[in-house]
């Protein structure tokens, strides 16, 4: 299979060093075969916390970057952005996501009224 692959493609062995999956990989790094790269570590879910971690981390930056102006160095929420409409919760006390609106006794179903109004 590895020789059918083109160079550049990449292959990532989650077994552990005694079960490989990928006979042509070394245990414990990173393997070239023809082009194709063997990711093989032996403790790959060890290495997915931190790179999940830090995925997270940047996508918080990311988000709280677009609700600050640097210049000014304040909190300055761009009400239009589509990113502050899809998870704005709240907005001067009242509730402004369409998921969070107050549930009217038309929308609820008659058996659930007594536990709903």
């Amino acid at each position: 299979m590895v020789k059918s692959m083109k160079p550049g493609s990449v292959i990532v062995d989650l077994a552990d060093r005694a079960r490989r999956q990928c006979r042509r990989r070394e245990a414990g790094g990173v393997t070239d075969a023809n082009g194709v790269k063997i990711v093989g570590y032996a403790n790959m879910a060890g290495r997915l916390a931190a790179s999940a971690s830090g995925l997270y981390a940047k996508n918080l930056l990311n988000f709280l970057d677009i609700l600050v102006d640097k210049k000014a160095k304040a909190l300055a929420v761009n009400w239009d952005d589509e990113i502050v409409k899809a998870t704005a919760l709240t907005k001067d006390g009242a509730v402004v996501h369409p998921n969070f609106q107050p549930k009217t006794a038309a929308m609820i179903p008659q058996w659930g009224r007594r536990f709903f109004g």
